[in-house]
């Protein structure tokens, strides 16, 4: 384990906080794409973001698998580079330059359709009406 990584994690079993307490670094809440890779020691590199608005959407393990990143502005702006996996399957062999990183909220791993409840109906509702 890289002595980054074992800093955030002895901080964290030291300092008595809640998750909302947690200095921004050690949070793993969404953001912008370069917000959520400059929380990370390696920069991002190897792991797996997606856009949470595809987990809304029903689509899920779709990701971006990050190959390498530049920031600026102390981690809220940059460039990032990485290959697309769509529903499971790699779509972009070649590495190519993320689109969409400013512009939506971004999550660390893969995406999960997340289900919609639906209302169900009521016993009443069910029964057919009597006259």
């Amino acid at each position: 384990m890289s002595s980054a990584a074992s800093i955030s994690q002895t901080i964290k079993r030291i300092l008595p906080l809640k998750k909302s307490d947690l200095p921004p670094v050690l949070r793993k809440s969404t953001g912008n794409l370069y917000q959520v890779l400059s929380r990370t020691p390696t920069g991002g590199v190897g792991l797996e973001v997606h856009q949470t608005r595809w987990s809304h959407k029903q689509i899920s393990e779709s990701y971006w698998k990050v190959t390498r990143s530049q920031f600026k502005c102390e981690g809220k702006h940059g460039k990032a580079w990485g290959r697309l996996y769509w529903k499971g399957k790699l779509v972009s062999p070649r590495e190519e330059r993320i689109p969409g990183s400013l512009k939506y909220s971004w999550k660390e791993g893969r995406s999960k359709g997340v289900a919609l409840s639906t209302p169900t109906m009521s016993a009443e509702a069910e029964q057919p009406m009597q006259n």
